[in-house]
């Protein structure tokens, strides 16, 4: 059955599915609907983002549904508002045709009486979040007694997301004889726990291998030296002029600070994440979905239920932690037939986690060169050629002018005309990258350095060399004074998480980390003291303002007399609180308190 007509939908649901351009189905379709239309089994179907999963669940559904009967006979559960809200959106448009058809959405962050009285009025579908479904239930306000059919899209998602006991909540609430279908792009050993408990003999089915990524996208990666990492970014997105896409990163300070970067440096972006309103959510993903925004940067947790299908690019400004996270980034693009990039920013640490993910999504990734000044000038210049070309002439209302223009330029020749109108919007980028640096240069230094000692054919010589090496890398880091310490509730964790939030998109390596009762010391990659200090003003810890100085380097003995000092330092400044910090801060003044940030 290679036709929607021929998996026998009912006339007033195929009538509705031409009209909005479907033709064939998609591979997950072809699977899903003839397991839905002919049997009752519950099911398990494996398919990533983007491939028509909502019409794969729910035209099947719909063509057995009879509207004439009271009560809600199908609930769908989905991780995020925007996915729900985009799920109830394609249903309402696949039964335009059925008279009497009603689809209710229901979410929190909204008006929850409101939601009320769509159900009171009845209704067919309910597509529910888990925390608003079960809100509901426990009000009274939602009974799924009748439920024939209960469908969990993007379980993993959800479970993800901790949504875990509010699932196992609702689907208590559900009848025992039901069908249910899960729908997920991958298989964490909790969906394996919520399947077993709450399915009956699943058939599975798979559009691809369910633990490989989109085949329609390339993966590739910068090797980077991690105070290069926002440079990269920004070479990424310039040798790119036509990019559409998400940069991830791993936390909200982080997201902040590279989206106000981004901005500041002329760059038509915003940020997505936890700390937006759900009115600030909106607007941002709305612009983002219009195109008003060329570049969105988002945690994954915000970035969740955001569907677009035309992406050209995601881009990792740092890995996830967990695998299957980079699954559903990547699925972000190569969407309804596109094809797009995933790029990931990677350190020499970073680069061993590469076949981890490789194995993950059966797919290799593509070393590519961090792209130099000439080559993204050029990429640059032609893209703006090309847009002069099409852009349309605009006869009645330049035809006017034409005379006076003619005149402006007589004295010109057309190549001289033609080079204005390029330089005029181009020497911008000919003016930043005049004299940059070949980044990838610098990201394989030390790679360069081990090659070049391997070389020697004398053990003892090569040992010398690695000696001396070593002592250059120890050499490289610096030793910090913090006055936090173990009686503070301090950690490495909360060190290198400060860190990491106040360095404004530099990564430089943190070495050694020594947590004592008052205070600690920590080694960081030399050259940062400056920024380290500079975002030192900006922390509070506890409401303590955070001081951090340099140190003497670890005493191998531990009877160095400045390291003494330190020590007895440490246990003034938390004796006598920030006093002397603050009357510094006092004389930089008001702005360094304003971007003061509270852990």
């Amino acid at each position: 059955m290679s036709t929607f007509k021929e998996m026998g939908l009912k006339s007033e649901i195929l009538s509705a599915i031409t009209d909005l351009g479907y033709e064939n189905p998609t591979p997950i379709q072809k699977l899903a609907l003839p397991k839905v239309l002919e049997s009752k089994q519950d099911l398990i179907a494996f398919a990533q983002t983007g491939t028509g999963k909502t019409a794969a669940f729910s035209l099947p559904i719909l063509n057995q549904i009879d509207p004439n009967k009271d009560g809600i006979k199908c609930i769908v559960l989905s991780p995020t508002r925007e996915l729900g809200l985009q799920i109830a959106e394609d249903i309402k448009s696949y039964s335009k045709n059925m008279p009497g058809f009603k689809v209710v959405p229901v979410y929190g962050g909204a008006d929850i009486n409101q939601q009320i009285r769509k159900l009171e009025r009845g209704c067919d579908v309910v597509v529910g979040t888990p925390g608003r479904t079960l809100d509901l239930i426990k009000r009274n306000r939602l009974n799924l007694e009748g439920v024939q059919y209960l469908v969990l899209d993007e379980a993993d998602e959800m479970l993800s997301m901790g949504f875990a006991d509010d699932l196992d909540a609702i689907l208590a609430n559900t009848p025992q004889e039901k069908q249910t279908l899960l729908f997920s792009a991958t298989m964490p050993p909790d969906m394996v726990k919520l399947s077993k408990k709450y399915m009956t003999d699943p058939a599975e089915i798979s559009a691809g291998n369910k633990k490989q990524a989109n085949t329609n996208v390339t993966h590739q990666y910068y090797k980077i030296n991690s105070r290069d990492r926002y440079p990269s970014l920004k070479r990424a997105v310039d040798v790119a002029p036509d990019i559409y896409g998400i940069i991830f990163c791993r936390t909200r300070a982080e997201t902040k600070e590279v989206a106000e970067r981004l901005a500041e440096d002329g760059y038509n972006t915003d940020a997505l994440h936890g700390d937006l309103s759900q009115a600030q959510r909106d607007y941002v993903m709305n612009r983002f979905r219009n195109r008003q925004l060329q570049l969105l940067v988002a945690t994954d947790v915000a970035a969740r239920g955001l569907d677009v299908n035309e992406l050209t690019h995601v881009i990792n400004f740092k890995l996830p932690d967990e695998d299957d996270v980079y699954v559903h980034r990547s699925g972000r693009t190569g969407r309804a037939a596109n094809v797009g990039i995933s790029l990931s920013l990677l350190t020499s640490k970073e680069e061993s986690r590469l076949r981890y993910l490789e194995k993950k999504i059966g797919r290799k990734f593509e070393k590519v060169l961090i792209p130099n000044g000439q080559e993204i000038c050029e990429k640059q210049l032609f893209s703006l050629i090309d847009n002069i070309k099409e852009t349309e002439i605009a006869n009645s209302h330049i035809d006017g002018f034409l005379p006076q223009i003619f005149d402006m330029f007589k004295d010109m020749s057309k190549e001289e005309v033609l080079k204005k109108i390029v330089s005029t919007e181009f020497n911008r980028f000919l003016e930043y990258y005049r004299d940059a640096p070949d980044l990838n240069k610098t990201s394989d230094k030390r790679e360069r350095e081990r090659n070049k000692d391997n070389r020697g054919d004398d053990s003892g010589e090569r040992r010398s060399r690695r000696e001396r090496r070593e002592h250059k890398t120890a050499a490289h880091m610096t030793r910090y004074f913090i006055n936090q310490g173990k009686k503070d509730g301090f950690s490495p964790k909360l060190l290198m998480g400060m860190i990491n939030s106040h360095m404004d998109g530099l990564s430089p390596e943190i070495g050694q980390i020594e947590i004592m009762k008052m205070f600690s010391f920590f080694e960081m990659e030399s050259g940062h003291t400056s920024d380290l200090q500079r975002a030192a003003k900006q922390m509070e810890f506890n409401g303590r303002e955070v001081a951090i100085e340099e140190s003497s380097p670890r005493p191998e003995g531990g009877g160095d007399r400045k390291e003494k000092r330190n020590r007895r330092r440490g246990r003034n400044n938390d004796q006598r609180g920030s006093g002397g910090r603050s009357r510094r801060r006092q004389s930089s003044g008001s702005h360094g308190a304003k971007r003061r940030r509270r852990y």
